[in-house]
């Protein structure tokens, strides 16, 4: 009896032989969403001005600062990092652009029927998004401190790395930026349209904490300082914040919110039409 054939492998589908490349699959929707991010002009003009408006004002702080003013009580990494204020606008702006931006265009419909599912698009901006701003915000805030600290110190605001909570706060800004994205990036989601969600962050996150913790009553107090601009102060200081949060305190609830944003924006991805 002859020896049988050797059998070869045959392609599931031999009119498509790599099929299998373009199977949907979490690590091709996270490299789909990097590639729809990085494409975008207003990804690049949002993280420059994001990452110029820290730096800039950072080192205008630390040039132009003289001891013996009012700011000497001041937390040195706030007072260096002072232009995170402004920054997170930006930021947020960015993460909006990212979900509500594609219901502007269109191309949110390109992007559900790919992936029919749905979910795993929202989850891969998310990660996607989330990890571009860490990663900016966090050397934004490195390269900002080190050559400020050194325009400070010959003042009464001397700091460096070593000094206790400097690590932390710069890790802590770099954080609470990033979760601060993520909750426009789901209002961006949930409203799907950018001057909304815009309205809402500026109206709801930043602007409507702040006139709320104008009532003279207790618990008002202590929620306020659990709200996302109260507690991006807390973590963005090296030292405790008088009557604010600690900063564990503060990182929990910054990411509760963020992630509550999120499963409201999942929920109503599944519930609506594109």
């Amino acid at each position: 009896m002859s020896p049988a054939a050797p059998a070869t492998a045959t392609p599931a589908n031999p009119r498509y032989p790599n099929a299998s490349s373009y199977r949907v699959t979490p690590a091709h929707v996270l490299r789909s969403e990097w590639h729809k991010l990085w494409s975008l002009r207003s990804t690049w003009i949002t993280l420059l001005s994001a990452s110029a408006l820290i730096l800039g004002i950072g080192l205008l702080m630390g040039a132009t600062y003289e001891s013996g003013g009012g700011d000497a009580d001041m937390d040195t990494v706030v007072l260096v990092l002072i232009g995170v204020q402004f920054a997170q606008i930006a930021f947020a702006v960015l993460g909006i652009l990212v979900t509500a931006g594609e219901y502007t265009t269109g191309m949110i419909r390109a992007s559900m029927t790919a992936v029919p599912r749905r979910l795993p698009v929202l989850w891969a901006k998310a990660a996607v998004f989330g990890a571009v701003v860490f990663a900016v915000s966090l050397a934004t805030a490195f390269a900002t401190f080190l050559p400020a600290a050194l325009l400070l110190s010959d003042t009464d605001q001397a700091a460096s790395l070593g000094d206790p909570g400097v690590l932390r706060a710069l890790l802590g800004c770099a954080t609470a930026l990033t979760l601060l994205g993520l909750i426009a990036l789901g209002l961006g989601s949930a409203l799907r349209s950018v001057p909304g969600a815009v309205g809402t962050f500026l109206g709801g996150v930043m602007v409507l904490p702040e006139v709320l913790g104008m009532l003279p009553y207790d618990i008002v107090q202590d929620v306020k300082k659990y709200v996302p601009t109260k507690a991006t102060e807390a973590l963005t200081s090296a030292q405790p914040v008088v009557a604010g949060a600690s900063p564990g305190g503060a990182l929990l609830a910054l990411a509760l919110t963020a992630a509550a944003t999120l499963v409201l924006a999942s929920a109503l991805l599944k519930r609506r039409d594109v």
